[in-house]
């Protein structure tokens, strides 16, 4: 599927599966309260592991959490890349995206030209790795397709990346704990 059929989806609400630096991953609207609702019920899971948000650019992050300099230096050194930075939420997103109770949200920009192409065009987008809860995750297309079939109305095709989850850090603490152990090792 093309670029245009994945933005006309998440436009439309529904989940897109795509291509990232780590694993195959599902995609919606953050703010679309339905949308985070349709993944979380394809996923058969609940929202106790909060969702994370895959932008562009640091632009696109800046709009989506407060940073303080020593964190911002911190990122800049594995950005674009496989590392997600818990921080300080500016906006509320849809209830699963982000952790409300402690007002944080876990932020990543992805190093995948195909990905960032259409974050550019989306927004940022709430991710998760692609596959039932508690079954290994799909590392591409094919294998996002055997386990989830036409539940998902577009899959975009891209270079396998990674093949791990990111390195998830909370950087709201001091020092920063990680959340997560990834191909970043902190």
């Amino acid at each position: 599927m093309s670029l245009d059929a994945a933005l006309v989806a998440l436009r439309a609400g529904q989940v897109v599966g795509v291509p990232t630096d780590t694993v195959y991953g599902l995609a919606v609207d953050p703010a679309n309260e339905e949308a985070v609702r349709s993944l979380f019920r394809l996923k058969g899971r609940g929202r106790r592991l909060p969702l994370a948000v895959l932008a562009a650019s640091f632009e696109q992050v800046d709009g989506l959490v407060d940073w303080t300099g020593a964190a911002k230096r911190l990122v800049e050194l594995h950005w674009p890349g496989p590392l997600t930075a818990v921080l300080n939420a500016r906006v509320s997103l849809a209830a699963g995206v982000g952790d409300h109770e402690r007002g944080t949200l876990a932020v990543r920009i992805p190093d995948h030209d195909l990905l960032r192409g259409l974050l550019a065009g989306s927004g940022p987008l709430a991710v998760t790795s692609a596959n039932p809860s508690g079954s290994a995750p799909a590392l591409d297309s094919i294998q996002a397709r055997e386990l989830l079939g036409d539940r998902v109305p577009v899959y975009l095709e891209g270079e396998r990346r990674g093949g791990e989850a990111s390195t998830v850090v909370d950087l709201t603490r001091d020092p920063p704990v990680v959340l997560r152990e990834g191909p970043i090792r902190w």
